[in-house]
């Protein structure tokens, strides 16, 4: 009899615990899940359909945002060029009042020289340039500055030539291993390029000039000349101003 009681006590006690588990699992649900009565009113409830992207997907990311949508499109500077970059307009190509801007490297007698151009042009066919290049030599490194004149005429098409002519100074450092103060000397410089146009206001420029450079040599009289040549390549970014 007493066993019997054991056995009817330990059936109850599962079947209490089963109970228990239910109700905590369904609480647990209620919690988790919740119903469309208890969502608060004025707001839908949050479900998934069949077209709904993943929140952790790349899909998500990507996908346009109601403010993305409303924000302004980006307007190109020039509205021709963004139609059509590498189209130039016809004709003769237009060089009054513009201004155009040339990083460059090339070299100078066996030297590299990296140089920076800026060019005005206040007639179709004439034009004045500032030179400022740098040439870094072993023993001795050397600054190069020039205002020259270009000629030009303009041409249809994407090939532009010119000539130029100009007259500066150079500035030699002797370097650190030589106990000497820097060298000033006149310089003269003579040549031509040809410019390639890649649109409108870009070109593919090259240049080449022969520098004659007028100096004394130690305990000799006279002025002694020294030829070297200079060539570059580089970009030519335009603008045009107004007068």
């Amino acid at each position: 009899m007493t066993r019997g009681r054991g056995t009817t006590t330990a059936v109850l006690a599962a079947l209490l615990l089963a109970g228990g588990v239910r109700a905590g699992h369904a609480e647990a649900l209620r919690h988790v899940v919740a119903p469309v009565d208890s969502v608060p009113v004025g707001e839908s409830p949050d479900t998934l359909e069949e077209g709904d992207v993943p929140g952790d997907s790349l899909g998500a990311l990507e996908a346009p945002t109601p403010e993305r949508a409303r924000r302004p499109k980006l307007e190109a500077l020039v509205p021709d060029l963004a139609a059509h970059p590498y189209r130039l307009a016809p004709g003769r190509r237009p060089f009054a009042h513009r201004m155009s801007v040339s990083p460059s490297y090339g070299f100078l007698g066996a030297d590299r020289l990296f140089a920076l151009r800026a060019t005005y042009d206040p007639e179709s066919w004439f034009g004045y340039e500032a030179s400022f290049a740098h040439d870094p030599g072993h023993a001795v490194h050397a600054l190069l500055h020039t205002l020259s004149a270009v000629v030009r005429r303009p041409v249809a098409g994407r090939f532009q030539p010119y000539l130029t002519a100009g007259y500066g100074m150079m500035i030699v450092y002797p370097g650190l291993a030589q106990n000497a103060a820097p060298v000033t000397k006149n310089a003269f410089t003579l040549g031509g390029g040809l410019e390639l146009y890649i649109r409108d206001d870009l070109a593919l420029r090259a240049d080449l000039r022969g520098a004659t450079v007028f100096g004394q040599q130690q305990n000799q009289p006279g002025i002694v000349t020294y030829n070297y040549a200079q060539g570059t390549i580089g970009l030519a970014f335009y603008r045009t101003i107004r007068p």
